[in-house]
C-alpha cells in the first residue's frame, strides 16, 4: 500500500506544479489594472488621525478624513471631505464633495455637493450646487458662471432687449457688425 501511495504522489505534484506559476500569472493583471487605475485618476488619502495646519494644495484628487486647518488648494481637481474629516479652511477646487464638516468659504470651478450629514459653515461660490436633503448649510450661495466668454454674450442679448441699453449697446453692435 505504501508503494502505491508513494507512486501517486508522484503523479500529483507535477499536476500542481504547472498550476502554480498560472494562479501569479493571473493575480498579476488586477495589480496591474489597479496600477493603471492610479495613474489615469489619482487619488490621495490623508487618513483619520492626521491634523495638518497651513496651506494644503496640490494636483491630485484628494480625499481628506483628519483635521485640516488653513487653506486647501486644488484649483484642477476634486476635493472629498470624508465622514470624520473636519476642515477650518479656505477651500478652493475643481470640484468638492461634504461628507463631513466644513467651517469656512468654498469655491469650487465646477460643483460643491453636500451629501447626507454632510455640513458647511461658511460662504459657496460655484456654478452648481447640490445640498441633499439631512445636510447642514449656513452662509450665502454664489452661483455665477465660470466662464468669462459666455457672460458677456448673454448680457449683450439681455442688454438688446430693453430700451436703455439699446442705446448703449447699438454703437457696440454696429463694431461688431461691421
Amino acid at each position: 500500500m505504501w508503494k502505491r501511495d508513494e507512486s501517486v504522489k508522484p503523479a500529483t505534484p507535477p499536476a500542481p506544479a504547472p498550476a502554480a506559476p498560472a494562479a501569479p500569472a493571473v493575480s498579476m493583471p488586477p495589480a496591474a489594472s489597479e496600477r493603471r487605475t492610479q495613474l489615469q485618476g489619482d487619488n490621495v488619502n490623508i487618513g483619520k488621525s492626521v491634523v495638518i495646519k497651513g496651506e494644503l494644495s496640490g494636483s491630485e484628487d484628494l480625499t481628506i478624513e483628519g483635521n485640516v486647518e488653513g487653506r486647501i488648494e486644488l484649483k484642477e481637481n476634486i476635493l472629498t471631505i470624508g465622514p470624520n474629516g473636519k476642515i477650518r479652511a479656505e477651500v478652493f477646487a475643481k470640484a468638492v464633495i461634504v461628507l463631513g464638516e466644513v467651517t469656512g468659504n468654498v469655491t469650487a470651478s465646477e460643483k460643491v455637493d453636500i451629501r447626507d450629514n454632510g455640513s458647511v459653515d461658511g460662504d459657496i461660490t460655484s456654478p452648481r450646487v447640490a445640498i441633499a436633503e439631512g445636510a447642514h448649510f449656513r452662509g450665502a450661495v454664489d452661483m455665477q458662471r465660470g466662464t468669462p466668454k459666455a457672460a458677456p454674450a448673454k448680457p449683450a442679448a439681455t442688454a438688446n432687449a430693453t430700451a436703455p441699453a439699446t442705446a448703449n449697446a447699438a454703437p457696440t453692435g454696429q463694431k461688431v457688425g461691421a
